[in-house]
């Protein structure tokens, strides 16, 4: 069997607000501390809160999408390539409504609040309850054309 083809692979990486909120929250702890402890104690709780909290941010963002030949990868969830029925890119009025009014509690979702478009993807398995995946992404008409293209 020949290696898959990816035909789009993406880091859903978090957005310059968030890591400047980082820095906020960083400086809002320090002067916390400096208020009502010593400097020393103040700077270093600011440097451990930047640390800890970007460590985190950076963790969160680092969640990848990839469609190629074999499937569908969200995370460290797969949809194998049989299974994959339609496949339809969301622009941000259609995912609003997806993830909101018309979502379904059964689905599979993969959001990021800072990533406006999506694809969903319809699960043809008989055997999964799970009617669709919801996915973030930046490129939806990307990811619907590399699924589309699964023999």
């Amino acid at each position: 069997m020949p290696p898959p083809t990816t035909v789009h692979r993406e880091r859903l990486t978090v957005t310059a607000p968030w890591w400047v909120a980082v820095g906020i929250f960083a400086v809002i702890m320090g002067w916390l501390l400096w208020v009502a402890a010593t400097p020393v104690i103040a700077l270093v709780t600011a440097v451990g809160t930047l640390v800890v909290a970007g460590a985190l941010v950076a963790f969160y963002g680092s969640v990848k999408i990839e469609a190629d030949s074999d499937g569908l990868r969200a995370g460290r969830a797969f949809l194998d390539a049989a299974h994959i029925g339609t496949v339809e890119p969301l622009d941000a009025a259609a995912w609003r409504r997806a993830v909101g009014p018309e979502g379904d509690v059964r689905a599979f979702t993969l959001l990021r609040p800072y990533v406006r478009t999506g694809v969903r993807v319809t699960v043809d398995d008989p055997d999964d309850p799970t009617p669709f995946w919801l996915v973030s992404t930046r490129f939806p008409g990307s990811v619907a054309r590399a699924l589309h293209g699964i023999p």
